[in-house]
């Protein structure tokens, strides 16, 4: 099978995946309407497999179209001012969210998947800012706004849309279905034909959309390739895990939705071989780690365990947790990665972290989160208890104080640095929440103003009232200096590639430590970090340092020559050392 002629053809490929997804259908004749649809040759030459669309320097900036403001520019462009002038040769993909017109949820329930808002530009501001960074776009996959055309159809009987929604009898046993809401799943609604009720994972203003009508498929296909058109080519596939319904099952992770994003991975690869497709799947870590399926389905996936984890660490000084979490975390494959992050405009999860922090850990964390201003989210469980599923706060509120330290500590800008710097050096791709880099403080107006608990941390800045704070003596200026900073440093190393070689190290439950190696074995960098608030010691001797390479901490500068020497690294302080500047 390594002759490149004796391959299935592209049309081949489709037709299978098809096959899985709808056996009842003219399958030859659905493969030619997606191929049609997506504007792709049946027998478009094939990628070369495992490749890897990424680098040292590859890092992403996530941001609200509008996050940053200013009176008479529209936001878009204020957005791309303000990326090329922070971060040029610093971020390379920026993950704008969804900028379509909305009804709520901060842009989530999309009333029309191929239009700008025009309270944040239009296509050509996006396009713009793609001739400046790789723009990544969210494709909101699994429903759709009840004030869409899509769905005023439905209730009309219309197409496009009457087929388009998941319609399921009140009497039908829905228990096993898993939920990250409290809210009720199903919704009653008038339509031509009577009261139907629909299916709403996440609330009533977000419809499900019916995978299981190929027509849908088609239409998502064709937005995709509208987003191509436009200059897009990174995707990140919101709620994906709850896409396919099977009465009697979960409703999550099932076979026809990872088969979904096979076929889709493999339509978008073919018409570009430098797309990316990227999971937003906020579920328990194994069932997480499925989605890279065998380098066939996401090219990268969320590491949604490392938010919950490291901020535990952090706050109970301990990263016994954090350890053993990394020591079970597969190498990904070549042409897959880890997005690394430790905030979003979502809360923090902690579904990812079921299993791995006991409820007592847990709780101890939410409450001294709640003691720096946090809202916590519930869902239901399977047995019908309510959970906590989501913190929502800023980061920088969420460093205020540990479990045993007062909120004045002294050391919330070392811990939030810190943080970052073990994101930075993990395997995998780091993405930076824009308020992260800008230390933003909780907005609990906004929270007042929406009654939404994740409104915390989507504040909105004006743009000239950012500048002035970034060059005066503020907060926000020494963390935004740091954290470009330490950013300059990773995207030099050939040792902090999303594929690098990573190791993790026993130094003692105050220290959290690695060992990568970039992928030509050139370069080595230990990546040692005190999540604690004491001083920590340790040995060079315990790093197996090669004696003939000269060892430099990439931070500070300072060169390492003794290796019997010890270490002291005081309260969230971290090296990285480096054989290679």
């Amino acid at each position: 099978m390594n002759d490149p002629e004796a391959l299935p053809s592209l049309a081949q490929r489709v037709q299978a995946h098809l096959q899985c997804l709808y056996p009842a259908e003219d399958i030859d004749a659905l493969a030619t309407r997606c191929l049609e649809v997506f504007g792709v040759a049946p027998d478009a030459p094939t990628p070369g497999p495992h490749r890897n669309n990424w680098g040292p320097g590859t890092a992403m900036l996530i941001t609200y179209g509008d996050s940053v403001r200013r009176d008479g520019e529209a936001p878009l462009q204020t957005l791309t001012q303000f990326c090329r002038a922070h971060f040029a040769g610093m971020i390379s993909t920026v993950h704008v969210l969804p900028f379509f017109p909305y009804s709520s949820d901060d842009g989530f329930a999309v009333m029309d998947y191929t239009t700008v808002n025009p309270s944040l530009g239009q296509w050509e501001d996006l396009t713009e800012l793609s001739r400046s960074f790789q723009v990544m776009t969210d494709l909101v996959i699994n429903h759709c706004s009840s004030r869409s055309l899509w769905f005023e159809n439905y209730k009309a009987g219309r197409d496009p849309g009457k087929r388009y929604f998941v319609e399921v009898s009140p009497d039908e046993d829905l228990s096993d279905v898993v939920r990250p809401r409290t809210s009720p799943l199903l919704r009653a609604v008038e339509t031509v034909g009577g009261e139907r009720h629909v299916w709403c994972t996440f609330s009533h203003d977000q419809v499900d959309l019916d995978f299981a009508n190929p027509d849908v498929l088609l239409e998502f296909l064709g937005i995709i390739k509208l987003y191509m058109d436009r200059g897009m080519r990174w995707f990140r596939l919101d709620a994906v895990a709850f896409l396919w319904k099977t009465i009697g099952t979960p409703c999550i992770n099932l076979p026809e939705t990872h088969e979904v994003i096979r076929l889709i991975r493999l339509l978008v690869e073919h018409r570009d071989p430098d797309a990316v497709i990227i999971t937003e799947t906020n579920i328990p870590n194994q069932e997480n780690l499925t989605y890279f399926g065998n380098a066939n389905e996401a090219h990268m996936i969320y590491n949604f365990s490392l938010p919950p984890l490291l901020l535990h660490a952090m706050l109970s000084g301990n990263a016994q947790h954090l350890k053993h979490w990394l020591m079970t975390m597969p190498p990904a494959q070549q042409g897959t990665a880890y997005l690394n992050f430790i905030a979003s405009h979502d809360g923090i999860g902690l579904r990812p972290v079921e299993g791995l922090l006991t409820d007592d850990e847990r709780d101890r964390m939410i409450e001294t989160l709640v003691q720096s201003g946090a809202r916590i989210t519930a869902r239901t469980g399977a047995s019908g208890e309510v959970r906590p599923y989501e913190i929502n706060i800023s980061l920088w509120n969420a460093m205020a104080r540990t479990e045993t330290s007062g909120e004045n500590d002294g050391l919330q800008f070392a811990r939030f640095i810190c943080a970052h710097a073990i994101m930075m050096a993990l395997e995998g791709m780091p993405a930076f929440y824009i308020h992260s880099l800008l230390a933003t403080e909780n907005d609990e107006a906004r929270v007042e103003h929406t009654s939404q608990n994740r409104s915390i941390n989507r504040h909105v800045w004006d743009a000239d009232e950012l500048d002035k704070l970034l060059e005066s003596d503020t907060h926000h200026r020494d963390v935004f200096k740091a954290l470009r900073r330490l950013l300059a440093i990773r995207t030099r190393q050939g040792a902090f590639h999303p594929n690098a070689t990573q190791y993790t190290l026993h130094l003692g439950d105050g220290l959290f430590a690695f060992w990568r190696q970039s992928i030509d074995r050139r370069q080595s960098i230990f990546a040692i970090h005190n999540i604690s608030g004491q001083a920590q010691v340790f040995n060079l001797s315990e790093l197996n340092l090669i004696v003939t390479d000269q060892w430099k901490d990439l931070v500070s500068g300072e060169s390492f020559e003794d290796r019997m020497k010890p270490v002291t690294l005081e309260p969230y302080q971290f090296i990285w050392l480096s054989n290679r500047d």
